[in-house]
């Protein structure tokens, strides 16, 4: 049954997450990557993306940085395969995105533009010193460094991984990713008392 259909016998169209989605079977990146919303999109919190949400920002924003890598020719020391795995530059790229839809509008102000490419200057300095800082390279990887306040815990030794396939990593991480934000959904809806809706 349709969407239209749906609405024709009074009932809402089923917009719950398809639970077999997952971005290997996601479809091929469209040829052109203008906006896809009705109107400018808000700021993404990562921090508060439900696993369904998290999925399609994981895969637009893939998507949109692959575009931009290519289209300005930028070097990974700008942006580098493994962005996806250090927080700093996907809120960084992330902002970016966001910027960049909402400067290239339809409705927007005609010199909306310059003010993105303006931004996009200062914004390539930001990264490469997100990159320099968190010592990941073209050919491998390691997780972004923290400083340990006293009282805390050592880390554990961090390790230069070989980057093999970048595609294959991505996508197993945003597997991991909305699988870890869909357990956090379903342990927050077993929590809830049936009858009363708040938390046992």
């Amino acid at each position: 049954m349709s969407d239209d259909d749906t609405r024709a016998h009074g009932e809402e169209p089923d917009d719950r997450p398809d639970p077999d989605l997952d971005p290997v079977s996601a479809p091929e990146p469209r040829g052109d990557i203008g906006p896809v919303l009705e109107e400018p999109p808000g700021p993404i919190n990562w921090n508060l993306l439900s696993a369904h949400d998290a999925e399609h920002a994981w895969l637009e924003l893939n998507q949109w940085v692959n575009w931009l890598r290519a289209t300005y020719g930028l070097p990974a020391a700008v942006i580098p395969p493994m962005w996806h795995r250090h927080p700093e530059l996907l809120w960084e790229l992330s902002a970016l995105h966001t910027h960049w839809l909402n400067a290239y509008d339809p409705q927007q102000n005609g010199s909306a533009p310059i003010g993105w490419l303006r931004d996009f200057a200062d914004t390539r300095q930001r990264l490469r010193d997100w990159v320099a800082a968190s010592g990941t390279r073209l050919d491998r990887d390691r997780p972004t460094r923290q400083t340990r306040w006293p009282g805390e815990e050592d880390a554990a030794p961090i390790e230069d991984t070989p980057i093999t396939n970048r595609d294959e990593d991505f996508v197993a991480f945003v597997i991991a990713d909305v699988e870890r934000r869909r357990q956090i959904e379903h342990d927050y809806y077993a929590s809830l008392n049936p009858e009363t809706g708040e938390i046992a």
